[in-house]
């Protein structure tokens, strides 16, 4: 692994453990030339996917593409990172066990949309307004219905 620092290819392993997701392996590194510590991190080489848009486009699957979705949805609500990770991993999973290579792109913003209704209401909502593209407040409305209808069963059970 080349130090970040002097460009080195010569470094040794100080300390290795597995990440939080558990897919992850993060690896503490020592280069040998100038003694700098840096961090990198082993992940399992999926095999690519890719993405089929409405208008029959495909694209390559990307996990920053769903991070920064829920991210924008997600402002200045009392949502952590750290959960939105986990979300996106989460989903990545649910569409590489689904998927032989190619997913359509509805599939995705499905697993987004059941994932984000568990994880904040209003994220939920701000994320199907843009994912729906809604085009008018009485489409709205009925998924505020909906989801106070949910919310209501949910206190029942």
């Amino acid at each position: 692994m080349r130090c970040p620092k002097c460009s080195s290819l010569k470094s040794s392993v100080v300390d290795s453990r597995q990440a939080e997701d558990g897919n992850t392996i993060r690896r503490r590194r020592e280069c040998e030339n100038c003694q700098y510590r840096f961090t990198t991190y082993e992940r399992l080489e999926e095999k690519t996917l890719v993405v089929v848009k409405k208008d029959g486009t495909r694209e390559q699957f990307s996990r920053e593409k769903i991070f920064n979705g829920i991210i924008r949805s997600a402002q200045k609500r009392p949502v952590t990172t750290a959960e939105i990770e986990e979300v996106v991993n989460r989903i990545e999973q649910q569409v590489r066990a689904q998927s032989d290579g190619e997913v359509e792109s509805d599939v995705i913003g499905n697993f987004v949309m059941e994932e984000l209704m568990d994880l904040d209401e209003i994220t939920y909502v701000r994320f199907a307004s843009v994912y729906r593209s809604f085009k008018d407040v009485s489409e709205i409305e009925n998924l505020l219905k909906q989801i106070t209808k949910g919310n209501r069963q949910k206190k029942q059970d």
